[in-house]
C-alpha cells in the first residue's frame, strides 16, 4: 500500500523539479540589461583640442552657420539663439528651446538652467566665448567659425565634418561636403575668367560694394571660383552692409556679372518699406546699360543668407551661379 504513495510522491517531485527547471530555463533566456559604456570623441576647434562626451545630453547652439545642419540632422537643442534664426527653421517653432536672444541683447545667464555639456558657439556670438566658459565651466564651448586667413570653402568643410563626428552623422556630413564641392566645381567649370564680376549687397534700398576676398559673405567667392573683379576699391572692409559705392562707379566698371546678397530679404515680412534687391538693381536707370543688367546676368544669394551663411547656403548659390553661367554660354 505504501508503494503508490512513494511513486506518487516521486512523480510529484519530478513534476516540481521539471517545473523549476522550466522556470530556470526561462530566466536564463532573458537578456541582461546593461548600461551602454560612455564614449568620447576628440576634435580640433579654433581653440585647440576638445574632448566631448557622445552623444551630448544638453546642446546649446549660437552659431548661425550651424543651425540648418543641426536641424536637418534632428539634433535636439536645450537653448539657442532662436531670435537669430530664419523663421523657416523648425527650431523657431519648438517652445522647449530656451531662446538666448540676439547678440545685441543676449540672455547669457539663461544657459545655466539647461546645464549644457556642449555649446556650439560662434559668428555673432563669438564675442561671448569667455562668458560661457565662466557661466558653465563644465561645458565644452566649441567654436568652428571660419578662421581669418583660411579659405572659406575649406573652413565650411571643416565645420561640417567636425559636427558630423560629434553627432555620429559622418555620412550626412560627407553628403553635404560632396554636394558643396560638386557645386563649386560646376561654377568653376562654367565661368570664363574673361568676364568681370562685381559683388554687392542691398539694404534699405541702397547698394553696398562687397570687396573681393575680404568682403562679407560674397568676398571669398572670388577666390573659390577664381572670379575676375570688375572693380577693386582700396581699403575695402568686411562690413555687413558693404562699402559705399555710387551707381555711377558700378556703371563705369561695367561688370559682365553681378552677384548679390539682399541683406533685408529675410526680414521682408516685418519690414513694410522693404525694397527688393532686384528692384534696386534692375530698375535703376543709371545701371540700364551695364552688361550684367542689360543681359540679365545678375545672380542673387538665397533669401535667408543674412541669417544662414552655412554650407547649404553656399551650395545653393554656387549651383544657381553655375545654372546662370551655363545658360548664358548656350
Amino acid at each position: 500500500m505504501s508503494m503508490p504513495r512513494i511513486l506518487g510522491g516521486t512523480a510529484l517531485g519530478l513534476v516540481g523539479i521539471l517545473s523549476l527547471a522550466g522556470c530556470s530555463g526561462q530566466a536564463a533566456a532573458e537578456p541582461e540589461k546593461t548600461t551602454p559604456a560612455a564614449s568620447t570623441v576628440t576634435v580640433e576647434d579654433n581653440n585647440g583640442t576638445q574632448e566631448i562626451a557622445t552623444p551630448p545630453a544638453s546642446v546649446v547652439a549660437t552659431d548661425n552657420r550651424t543651425f540648418q545642419t543641426l536641424s536637418d540632422w534632428g539634433i535636439e537643442l536645450s537653448a539657442a539663439a532662436v531670435s537669430l534664426m530664419d523663421e523657416g527653421n523648425p527650431y523657431t517653432k519648438d517652445d522647449t528651446i530656451v531662446d538666448l536672444g540676439t547678440h545685441n541683447e543676449p540672455d547669457l545667464e539663461a544657459v545655466v538652467a539647461v546645464q549644457p555639456d556642449l555649446i556650439i558657439n560662434g559668428q555673432r556670438f563669438a564675442q561671448y566665448h569667455d562668458d560661457f566658459t565662466s557661466l558653465v565651466p563644465d561645458a565644452t564651448v566649441l567654436e568652428l567659425d571660419p578662421r581669418e586667413g583660411e579659405a572659406l570653402d575649406a573652413e565650411l568643410i571643416r565645420q561640417t565634418t567636425v559636427l558630423g563626428e560629434i553627432f555620429g552623422k559622418q555620412d550626412e556630413a560627407q553628403k553635404l561636403v560632396d554636394d558643396f564641392e560638386a557645386a563649386i566645381e560646376r561654377a568653376q567649370k562654367a565661368y570664363d575668367d574673361a568676364e568681370s564680376v562685381m559683388a554687392v549687397t542691398t539694404s534699405g534700398g541702397e547698394i553696398g560694394y562687397i570687396a573681393p576676398t575680404v568682403g562679407r559673405t560674397l568676398g571669398p567667392v572670388f577666390d573659390i571660383i577664381g572670379l575676375t573683379p570688375a572693380l577693386e576699391v582700396p581699403e575695402a572692409t568686411d562690413d555687413h552692409q558693404g562699402d559705399d559705392i555710387s551707381v555711377e562707379a558700378i556703371a563705369e566698371s561695367n561688370p559682365d556679372w553681378i552677384v548679390v546678397m539682399d541683406r533685408d530679404a529675410v526680414f521682408a515680412a516685418e519690414t513694410p518699406d522693404y525694397v527688393q534687391a532686384a528692384e534696386v538693381l534692375e530698375n535703376s536707370e543709371a545701371l540700364a546699360s551695364v552688361t550684367a543688367v542689360k543681359d540679365d546676368q545678375i545672380v542673387y544669394m538665397p533669401t535667408d543668407t543674412y541669417l544662414n551663411e552655412g554650407i547649404q547656403t553656399y551650395t545653393t548659390f554656387f549651383n544657381d551661379f553655375a545654372d546662370a553661367l551655363e545658360a548664358a554660354a548656350k
